[in-house]
């Protein structure tokens, strides 16, 4: 069995596949790939048209969307199961994801994140403006959130799944941020979730090195 992740180092959605091949207990043999570059290798464009990361491939089964993949590792492979069976988690979980993917990632990662903290190690440009933007949209989509979140130690049920591992890196790059971390104080299930989900051995473990 050969498992192949391509990714970028930084790429908080390459981060999200490895903590959930982490999760499972799956090794695999990484490929960085940086999305950013003028001169994407035309062998990763046949893998992924969109020009975009993760990708994975598996004895010969390539898929990228990292929700694809994340499921598609959840299903394939023995160990943990990280979907709910019981109807009602499994669709509070589906929900949790697609609120991820539509209202979490840009403001806390590309606005509050990037400009706050990543660009400025890289000596780029950080706009006011959008860590802002970014902290207001934050700040609702944290009290939506909340509303949402089982009586539980996890997002869905008692163990950890999909969404956990979906969020968890989000919501640690937002937290690098004085102003993220000081937000998710506020909002009490996120904040014993968080300090759940950050302990965990899987998740320190694949935290990326960011520069500087």
């Amino acid at each position: 069995m050969t498992v192949e992740l391509y990714g970028y180092q930084y790429s908080v959605y390459s981060w999200i596949a490895r903590l959930a091949l982490a999760e499972k207990g799956i090794d695999h043999r990484w490929t960085e790939v940086n999305p950013f570059a003028p001169d994407i290798p035309e062998s990763y464009l046949a893998l992924h048209p969109f020009k975009r990361v993760p990708a994975l491939v598996h004895d010969g089964f390539e898929i990228y969307e990292t929700n694809a993949i994340t499921r598609y590792v959840d299903e394939a492979f023995a160990g943990p199961a990280l979907q709910p069976t019981d109807p009602r988690h499994r669709a509070r979980c589906n929900q949790f994801l697609s609120v991820i993917d539509s209202y979490v990632y840009w403001p806390m990662v590309r606005q509050v994140f990037s400009h706050r903290v990543f660009r400025p190690r890289l000596g780029g440009p950080s706009d006011a403006a959008e860590i802002e933007k970014g902290l207001t949209a934050a700040s609702d989509v944290l009290a939506a959130m909340e509303r949402l979140v089982a009586e539980a130690e996890y997002l869905c049920d008692a163990e950890i799944s999909l969404a956990d591992i979906h969020l968890a890196p989000m919501i640690g790059y937002f937290a690098m941020a004085t102003e993220g971390e000081a937000m998710l104080k506020r909002y009490g299930k996120r904040s014993g979730w968080w300090g759940t989900m950050s302990a965990r051995t899987n998740y320190r473990a694949t935290m990326p090195r960011l520069p500087g």
